[in-house]
C-alpha cells in the first residue's frame, strides 16, 4: 500500500474508537484505543507504526509477563522479535479489564516481578 494509501488507525476503529481486544494469560481484557495507539506512535514510538498484530500477539501470546516496580497494576508483556530483541506491550489493569499504556521495542526486560512465562 502507498504511503498515501495508508489506512489511518480511525478508518480501523470499531465501537467507542476501540482498535481491538485482547485476552491475556493473566484473565484479563486489554482495549486498545485508536487515540492512545495514535499517541504512541506519533509523539513516543514511530517505530511500531502498523505492528497493531504484532501488539494484539505480545498481549495475547506473551513469552513473559512482568508486573511494573511503579505501579502494581500496570503489566509489561514481552514477545522475542530475534536474540535481545523484544516487543514490549504495558498495560494497565482495572478489575478484570484493562487499557494499552504504550508498546515499544527493547533490547533489555524491565526489572519487575515475574508474574507470567510460557
Amino acid at each position: 500500500m502507498a504511503k498515501d494509501q495508508k489506512l489511518e488507525y480511525t478508518d480501523m476503529m470499531g465501537a467507542e474508537g476501540k482498535l481491538f481486544e485482547a485476552s491475556t494469560p493473566l484473565g484479563f481484557t486489554v482495549s486498545v484505543m485508536a487515540e492512545q495507539l495514535k499517541k504512541i506512535v506519533t509523539f513516543k514510538h514511530p517505530i511500531i507504526s502498523g505492528r497493531e498484530r504484532d501488539i494484539r500477539k505480545t498481549l495475547e501470546n506473551p513469552e513473559e509477563g512482568r508486573r511494573s516496580r511503579k505501579d502494581p497494576s500496570a503489566y509489561l508483556f514481552y514477545r522475542a522479535e530475534r536474540p535481545k530483541r523484544w516487543l514490549c506491550a504495558v498495560a494497565k489493569k482495572l478489575e478484570e479489564e484493562g487499557f494499552l499504556i504504550t508498546a515499544y521495542v527493547t533490547d533489555a526486560i524491565k526489572i519487575g516481578e515475574s508474574v507470567w512465562r510460557s
